[in-house]
């Protein structure tokens, strides 16, 4: 399958993430995050700790599902130009009590693989990597013996939401954003997205 703006003179893989990882995922996630796992780790660090920091040490565990267990590594001519994150959704009653936090975990789709984070190095993009690792999940949810991948987005990122519709994915649930300053966008939406890959591939 080709995509367009992909350079089909490189040589791709996409391979499991090791724990030596971690940092460049954590480093991917404040890109794909759109400032929600910065604000999440400034929660959880030590006062003048580097959110790095404090971003590789969280993806350097494991048996949790923000683990480096959990992703896939991209790598162009053998560098890491992206990540995978993604995982199964299981249902979760526990309330959240961060307002900042509760729109998104009110965003669930029990059952399906979610996909967490997915982001592409700047000096890697407009290759179709992105699209690559998104059907990299398509795989890893079919393996899982799940049956729908889901996302978050915001409504005002809207390259990603394009890439996501062009996907064949679907808004069925929105929350107000809960304005922070950690946060890319002060207003609008996050929308739960939502692939159905057994009707997908009846329809293809």
């Amino acid at each position: 399958m080709s995509h367009q703006g992909y350079d089909t003179a490189a040589s791709v893989e996409i391979r499991p993430a090791t724990r030596q990882d971690a940092r460049d995922i954590a480093s991917l996630f404040l890109i794909s995050s759109d400032g929600l796992a910065a604000y999440i780790w400034s929660l959880i660090a030590e006062p003048g700790a580097d959110l790095l920091d404090v971003g590789t040490a969280r993806y350097e565990r494991e048996n949790t599902a923000f683990s480096y267990q959990n992703c896939h590594m991209i790598e162009v001519d053998g560098h890491v130009a992206g990540m995978l994150h993604a995982f199964e959704m299981t249902a979760d009653d526990t309330p959240e009590t961060d307002p900042v936090l509760r729109p998104y975990s009110e965003l669930e789709d029990p059952g399906s693989l979610y996909v967490s984070g997915v982001a592409v190095h700047e000096a890697f993009r407009r290759r179709g990597l992105a699209r690559r690792l998104m059907e990299h999940a398509y795989a890893v949810a079919r393996a899982q013996g799940l049956p729908r991948v889901s996302l978050i987005c915001f409504d005002r990122n809207t390259p990603a939401l394009d890439l996501y519709v062009s996907l064949g994915f679907r808004e069925i649930d929105r929350r107000a954003v809960v304005p922070h300053p950690s946060l890319h966008y002060p207003d609008g939406n996050a929308l739960l997205l939502v692939r159905d890959l057994e009707r997908q591939e009846q329809d293809g």
